[in-house]
């Protein structure tokens, strides 16, 4: 089934082919209206020139979820094979795969389901779990905040639903993978974690789709909410086609003691905008942001983070590392506010930039607030060119000056390397190397 162009009868052709309950239908057709009453231009950033109505917003298979790789239509299990995923599942305890609309691929080990963990896609879950799902969906990331929340409310299509109970802790990440794989498909996945009191997760997710020369669109929503005492990581690795605007809503609320953990890396794409962000809700709250950025033959990366303190005692933290080069463009731009009642917070900023070459650009914008006298917020920033005489150092042992860029550079994002598990490291110097 393929559904392109944007108007309430696609989105209900999207709601009937998924046998939607009347609730999640009305949500849709409401964040619809909204998004049609939205301006296009938004109130910051690049310009997004897309013609909403060449988009397709709904392709799938029609064969349901399987579990079993063998299943798969060749084609596309090869096509996946090459990119790594397959090979990839033997360190997780779960993984989920959605090609194009629709999660194709889902399997979780059962140590896991015995600890009655949930790890499904979301309209299993809206289905299945609407006791859980229907409580959290949409409550952190209102259809209303932006043009494109809205766009992803009346037409969300796969994601992941992840709920882990109380004092439950899995040895192993869960793993999502994207690919959009047709000219002019939007992808609208839709991720709702749920990390009960006392418990952790690390969830990784990866995403790709080839160049064409028509435009495509990912526009993801992200909602997390992290319990007392709980800890949750998301690790993101995205790769996307230079044919791709990539625009992704991520936000995360953050009870006593929890903590949050964002580690973002965004390498390919035409424009990227998204600033993953922690609510700091409950006193002590920590929350973490490590994020790279690589723009490169017009690229425009427009990324960062947002931290707001509501809570007493509360951390946060912001690494931003960004490389410009070939005439890209990256940007920082972020927001960290500590409220009145956050007494005794302390928050922490850190952006630094390499520029490769006299062509590329780089811009910090940051917004920082603290509105009481208790508190500290610290930001620095850096912008920065491979020094010459670094290069002559490394020059003078031997090594040809483009395997010394590419060493500089590499030690530049040590910092993001360190947070990823060792096989993704390993994976994103490769891709860096092919990048630069």
């Amino acid at each position: 089934m393929e559904i392109k162009g944007l108007s309430i009868e696609n989105i209900k052709k999207i709601s009937s082919h998924k046998k939607e309950e009347e609730w999640v239908r009305e949500y849709r057709l409401k964040a619809y209206d909204t998004f049609c009453r939205l301006p296009n231009t938004l109130p910051f950033g690049p310009e997004i020139p897309l013609d909403y109505d060449k988009i397709t917003y709904y392709k799938s298979q029609d064969h349901g979820i399987l579990d079993d790789w063998n299943n798969v239509l060749k084609p596309v299990r090869e096509e996946l094979s090459s990119l790594g995923v397959l090979e990839s599942e033997q360190h997780m305890d779960g993984m989920g795969v959605q090609y194009e609309s629709e999660v194709l691929y889902h399997k979780m080990i059962e140590e896991l389901e015995k600890k009655k963990v949930i790890f499904t896609s979301i309209e299993n879950a809206l289905k299945n779990y609407p006791e859980i799902a229907k409580k959290y969906f949409g409550n952190i990331v209102s259809f209303q905040e932006n043009k494109f929340a809205a766009l992803n409310s009346s037409v969300f299509s796969g994601g992941s639903f992840i709920y882990i109970p109380p004092h439950t802790k899995l040895d192993r990440p869960l793993q999502s993978y994207f690919r959009i794989n047709s000219k002019s498909m939007g992808q609208f996945e839709r991720t709702l974690i749920i990390v009960d009191d006392d418990s952790e997760l690390h969830y990784i997710e990866g995403c790709t789709a080839p160049t064409y020369s028509e435009a495509s669109l990912h526009a993801a929503v992200v909602e997390i909410y992290v319990g007392k005492g709980s800890k949750c990581r998301y690790t993101t690795i995205q790769n996307w086609a230079p044919n791709v605007y990539n625009l992704v809503t991520k936000r995360a609320l953050v009870e006593e003691d929890g903590t949050m953990e964002w580690i973002d890396g965004n390498i390919g794409s035409k424009v990227t905008m998204k600033y993953p962000c922690c609510i700091l809700k409950g006193d002590r709250a920590r929350g973490t942001c490590i994020t790279i950025s690589v723009a490169s033959n017009n690229q425009i990366q427009d990324t960062g983070a947002r931290m707001i303190h509501l809570g007493k005692n509360t951390k946060s933290q912001i690494i931003s590392k960004s490389i410009a080069r070939n005439g890209g463009n990256a940007t920082y731009r972020g927001k960290v506010k500590i409220e009145k009642d956050a007494l005794k917070s302390d928050a922490m900023i850190k952006c630094d930039t390499l520029i490769l070459d006299d062509i590329s650009k780089s811009d910090t914008i940051p917004s920082n607030l603290c509105l009481n006298k208790e508190s500290s917020l610290e930001h620095e920033a850096t912008v920065s060119r491979i020094r010459d005489d670094v290069l002559f150092y490394l020059m003078s042992k031997g090594i040809s000056k483009e395997k010394c860029e590419e060493l500089v550079v590499l030690g530049f994002l040590e910092t993001f390397k360190e947070a990823l598990p060792m096989e993704y490291a390993v994976e994103l110097n490769q891709l860096l190397k092919r990048t630069l």
